[in-house]
């Protein structure tokens, strides 16, 4: 209950100080680690819809299931029909399902950030023990884990399915590692790439606009200096040119050391020198995504 405490001025005037019964808090200071674990955990449920509207769950939850079912599909025939071999290769899925992870990320990129930006909310969390470094990992660390379960869902369904088909077990076991690790790598680029672009603005629509841009763009115009190259039997030039889309760079480094077929026209593959390059070259746009995301927030939460 507020109590007022009058007190008289030299100009007669009377000043109140009123005691509205704020109490100091007595419990335990989860720190810093907390605090992170705390924004990761709750943007990766985010990233789902979860405790969120019901309108917020329909589209990822939709890509959810759009990634999972050509899995089932696939996995059914292959026990229908008692095939030798899967349809389609582990590492050769996200691949092909490229459309729909692009467009997962372009819808979840913005609602991870986005929101933060338009609503001025950034400096709130660096009031706390928090830290800039911390919010950018928590972040990138929360779409990533969430574009890993998105793609490696499916390849789960697809190595049950192998087992359940009664294929070979070391060729599936190790067909599905490799598939894992394409994806790890692939989330983590993916993740990046569209928490940076959906960093620069605070409109949610810009901002997906501004990934499926940069997803397609890319992807659109390596493809086509590829196949130019292959008409002019430029093969040569093929794995350089393929080091600048995100898809192919992934598709670059499977084919490379996955053991994966490439998707290049021809069939071209990297070599391992190409190969070792293309991998720098994603470990290096990873890095180069967190230390902008730093960078950006730095300035944001001043």
């Amino acid at each position: 209950m507020a109590v007022e405490h009058p007190l008289a001025t030299p100009s007669g005037d009377q000043t109140r100080i009123h005691d509205i019964g704020y109490r100091n808090y007595d419990g335990p200071r989860l720190g810093r680690s907390y605090a992170t674990r705390s924004l990761y955990s709750q943007s990766l449920r985010g990233s789902y819809g979860l405790g969120r509207s019901v309108k917020s769950k329909v589209l990822p939850m939709l890509l959810f299931v759009v990634m999972c079912v050509p899995a089932a599909i696939m996995v059914a025939v292959a026990v229908a029909t008692k095939a030798k071999d899967l349809p389609v290769e582990y590492t050769r899925y996200a691949i092909i399902m490229q459309a729909v992870i692009s467009l997962y990320v372009a819808s979840q990129a913005p609602q991870s950030v986005s929101r933060d930006l338009r609503f001025k909310t950034v400096p709130l969390y660096f009031s706390r023990p928090i830290e800039t470094a911390d919010y950018v990992r928590a972040k990138y660390a929360a779409l990533a884990s969430a574009m890993f379960v998105l793609t490696a869902a499916p390849l789960l369904v697809l190595y049950i399915g192998a087992l359940l088909a009664k294929l070979d077990f070391a060729d599936q076991t190790k067909g599905f590692a490799q598939g894992l690790v394409s994806v790890a790598l692939l989330s983590l680029l993916f993740a990046g790439i569209g928490l940076v672009i959906a960093s620069v603005t605070p409109r949610r629509g810009f901002g997906i606009a501004a990934v499926i841009a940069v997803m397609t763009i890319s992807y659109g115009a390596v493809s086509t200096l590829q196949a130019i190259a292959e008409a002019q039997n430029s093969t040569d030039a093929i794995p350089w040119i393929g080091l600048f889309s995100p898809v192919t760079l992934i598709d670059g480094v499977q084919s490379a050391f996955l053991g994966a077929t490439s998707s290049f026209p021809g069939g071209i593959e990297p070599t391992n020198g190409e190969g070792v390059i293309y991998v720098l070259v994603v470990l290096g746009l990873i890095a180069a995504c967190y230390g902008l995301l730093v960078r950006r927030y730095r300035k944001v939460g001043l």
